[in-house]
């Protein structure tokens, strides 16, 4: 879910070259078809198929034609709750929760009836969950909420394995909106104060998705993916 840019196109490429027969979602049919393309290119047996995660009636349409799933990435992002808190509209958070929230727990419900039994669901979070940064805080409860949810999911749907990956700051097209030079020098930034010294690629957290997929003996586990941003770096 979320499959035609960003971590769940890299994504799809690293389970399609590992064999599996991955389907991809998105809203837009033509970067859905654009992203086909691209990961037909690679190799690999991928398909695509247009949903708006926010429409349950088509969730359910879906999933009730898709045969057995094993194993379920939704890759869903927001893209409002983030600001000081001072200043923060309350319509932005909740707007917040219902492009990121309320889509990935509305995805699982309507995936359950399909998935294997001993399957996996890994959702994407993010690190800000963890974060003490200023003007996070609308982005903290948002992921925080679904992070909240792991375990206890982990436990009442066994043998299904839950997990999530929380990505740090990493260049994909969820940044678009800011200018070039700004991005740019936000990146560098970022880089400095990271232990790893740079902000992250699609693929590094494609990679810990694809292992939490994989690996039958992980579950309710939440995977931060940030280049060691949670730590110090003061020496």
């Amino acid at each position: 879910m979320g499959g035609s840019s960003g971590i769940g196109e890299a994504t799809a490429a690293f389970c399609a070259a590992d064999g599996a027969e991955v389907i991809i979602t998105g809203r837009g049919q033509d970067r859905l078809d654009a992203a086909v393309a691209r990961l037909a290119d690679r190799g690999g047996k991928v398909s695509g198929h247009r949903l708006d995660a926010s429409d349950r009636a088509a969730l359910d349409a879906f999933f009730a034609g898709s045969g057995t799933v094993d194993h379920l990435i939704v890759a869903l992002s927001g893209g409002k709750g983030a600001g000081p808190f001072a200043a923060l509209e309350l319509a932005d958070l909740a707007a917040g929760f219902d492009g990121k929230f309320w889509p990935q727990v509305q995805v699982l419900q309507a995936a359950l009836p399909a998935l294997r039994r001993d399957g996996s669901v890994t959702l994407v979070t993010a690190a800000s969950a963890r974060a003490a940064i200023p003007g996070t805080a609308g982005l903290a409860a948002i992921n925080g909420a679904l992070e909240a949810m792991i375990p206890p999911l982990a436990v009442e749907l066994a043998p299904l394995r839950i997990n999530a990956v929380a990505p740090g700051i990493v260049d994909t097209p969820w940044w678009d909106d800011k200018p070039a030079e700004q991005r740019q020098a936000m990146f560098e930034d970022i880089a400095a104060a990271t232990p790893v010294g740079r902000v992250g690629h699609p693929e590094d957290i494609a990679r810990a998705l694809h292992m939490l997929a994989a690996n039958g003996f992980v579950t309710g586990v939440v995977l931060e993916a940030s280049g060691g941003a949670s730590l110090t770096t003061k020496r």
